[in-house]
């Protein structure tokens, strides 16, 4: 009885030393980071931008892989479906969590079916216009807005999408009333801009701040805090109307369940990159601020901001479609 005893706890420790060496030896063939955007927009040039040196530092080469579709969705359950063994990443836009506010469908729980590991960057949305716009200013805009409702035209990358249901939220706080203009991603909200067929372009400052600076687009406002210049002598929404704060983001998630020593490694590693001076110089030319977390922290700030949007949704009568 003793000998089967002492040959059962062998057994189990062997096993837990096995796993344990599984976990450590961690990674040992290369690693996707899936992206859910089409190559060449923001979120594509992020993973692009941090894949090589997270390859570098884990030993294992960090591949990137385009799923478009769904707003992100495809790529998103895609990782939530997958293996929980961190060899499948998932580079999420902070249109996840516009998507969960708007979608009650989902094939995958927004919160509970990720391994949260770090955020990457964050920056402010941007409200723009032609250079030669008659919009002078913020003020204006929603001086207009108000006066003639429904008169002017604001763009976004689609309907529910963080663009959208922040449009939506200035006009509540506003009282204005503008159309939306939704399209599918790309660089259609930009031509459509310039070609002076829409009003207002809402959109990243990823997207934004070159055109900003290449003076191809006059930024009235961006969403940054009360105070906060994210370009140069361009005021923050929140200057106008208190707590109107947004800031969208892009970060790093596995699958639920992920072993805590591969999750905590990967989020070393990220923190590391970001530290890189290369990629932080890069993160900010694209009007961003590098901005790691803990895993804790970025999945508290996805919670809030489903809080939040699924809020404006409702009051709104946002519809997906």
């Amino acid at each position: 009885m003793k000998r089967s005893l002492i040959r059962g706890f062998l057994a189990l420790a062997v096993a837990a030393c096995a796993a344990a060496h599984a976990q450590d030896a961690w990674p040992t063939r290369p690693i996707k980071l899936l992206v859910g955007f089409a190559p060449g927009g923001s979120s594509d040039m992020v993973a692009r931008l941090i894949a090589t040196p997270l390859g570098e530092r884990l030993g294992q080469p960090v591949v990137v892989e385009n799923r478009a579709g769904a707003g992100g969705n495809i790529a998103a359950e895609a990782v939530a479906k997958a293996a929980p063994d961190g060899y499948t990443l998932v580079l999420l836009p902070s249109g996840h969590s516009s998507n969960a506010a708007m979608k009650k469908n989902l094939p995958f729980d927004a919160v509970n079916d990720f391994a949260w590991i770090s955020t990457v960057t964050t920056y402010p949305l941007t409200l723009s216009v032609k250079p030669d716009s008659p919009i002078t200013s913020f003020k204006d805009f929603i001086a207009r807005v108000k006066a003639e409702p429904n008169r002017y035209t604001y763009t976004s990358v689609g309907v529910g999408t963080a663009m959208h249901l922040f449009g939506e939220w200035l006009m509540a706080e506003s009282g204005g009333v503008a159309t939306h203009v939704p399209f599918r991603g790309g660089t259609a909200p930009m031509m459509e801009l310039l070609a002076g067929r829409v009003d207002v372009m809402i959109d990243t400052m990823t997207t934004t701040a070159p055109l900003f600076k290449e003076g191809r687009v006059r930024v009235l406002a961006t969403t940054a805090t009360a105070g906060q210049q994210a370009l140069p002598g361009v005021p923050a929404v929140a200057d106008s109307f208190a707590g109107v704060v947004f800031d969208s983001w892009l970060g790093v998630a596995g699958t639920k369940g992920t072993p805590p020593a591969v999750v905590d490694r990967l989020n070393r590693e990220l923190r590391a990159v970001l530290e890189q001076p290369a990629v932080k110089q890069k993160l900010i030319d694209w009007g961003g601020s590098p901005r790691a977390s803990t895993p804790a922290e970025f999945r508290a700030r996805v919670e809030g901001e489903i809080r939040q949007l699924s809020k404006i949704v409702a009051e709104r009568r946002i519809e997906a479609q």
